[in-house]
């Protein structure tokens, strides 16, 4: 999708809108960002300007993109292996907004990934393990992709061949939306969706793989365990009322993690997600 400075490519039924916004986005310090639904007023042919945003029912910040159903991070077997840091800063930041993660491991006809997929499906994840070079898995993964769909991964995990795979050239699908929609009108700025039919978009970006609870998208440490899907049957249970769940005596997640019900790598790295949220000012978690 081709962005013009300034301007926004807004999708109305099967036809394309270049628009301009109101000077009182910029009075307000706004902006309407990739995947919102907006109220706009045609100017001219195919031209118009944007009126109105309606309200978000989610909201990401690097890079800016609105109303996402679904994020799906794809790791592969080598150069880079996966990083399970990322996974899981990843997932956490899904679930804190409300968005459904989809892991996806990518070149399994390099190796095998062992317990990896079987240990996030275990947490209540939705896994694939796929080839996009030999085609194993593609179906099966596709066939879950509806709503909006987000893209993560570092540079080198293959999600340009992955959406090869899934959907052939998409620069041919980005005037492809139906009039059926049904979810209001589509913008686009700095990060393209393709519209793959009427009820799924897809957006590729690799700002998507530097997502964290840092600066770009944080979360209240207290919030962390319920971004943790496998830990919420323990919550409540630990001995002391105030416990985080990193290390304290009586914690009802630490003896989960000790029977095998949990992932020790998963309660690891929650520990280290929860200290950097903790660290963080007051006044950058309510941003």
């Amino acid at each position: 999708m081709t962005v013009v400075a300034g301007s926004y490519d807004v999708k109305a039924g099967d036809a394309h809108y270049e628009c301009t916004a109101r000077g009182v986005f910029r009075k307000m310090g706004e902006s309407p960002i990739t995947g919102d639904h907006v109220v706009f007023a045609v100017t001219g042919e195919n031209e118009g300007r944007i009126e109105s945003v309606l309200p978000r029912r989610n909201q990401l910040s690097r890079p800016p993109v609105a109303n996402v159903d679904k994020i799906v991070i794809v790791s592969c077997f080598e150069n880079p292996s996966p990083n399970l840091l990322q996974i899981d800063r990843l997932t956490a930041v899904a679930y804190e907004h409300e968005i459904e993660p989809i892991l996806v491991f990518n070149k399994n006809d390099l190796g095998d990934f062992g317990d990896l997929p079987g240990r996030y499906q275990k947490a209540g994840f939705s896994t694939f393990v796929v080839s996009a070079k030999n085609g194993e898995g593609i179906d099966e993964l596709r066939g879950a992709l509806y709503g909006v769909c987000i893209f993560a991964g570092n540079s080198g995990v293959g999600k340009s061949s992955l959406l090869n795979a899934l959907y052939g050239d998409l620069e041919l699908k980005t005037g492809q939306v139906s009039e059926k929609l049904g979810r209001g009108r589509h913008t686009t700025r700095q990060v393209s969706l393709f519209a793959i039919s009427q009820d799924t978009f897809v957006g590729d970006t690799p700002g998507f793989s530097k997502l964290d609870l840092t600066w770009g998208e944080p979360i209240e440490p207290q919030n962390l365990a319920l971004d943790f899907p496998e830990f919420r049957a323990f919550l409540g249970k630990c001995r002391f009322s105030s416990c985080t769940h990193t290390g304290e005596a009586g914690c009802a997640i630490g003896a989960a993690v000790t029977r095998g019900e949990i992932a020790q790598s998963r309660h690891q790295n929650y520990i280290t997600l929860y200290r950097e949220a903790d660290a963080l000012p007051q006044w950058v978690r309510k941003k």
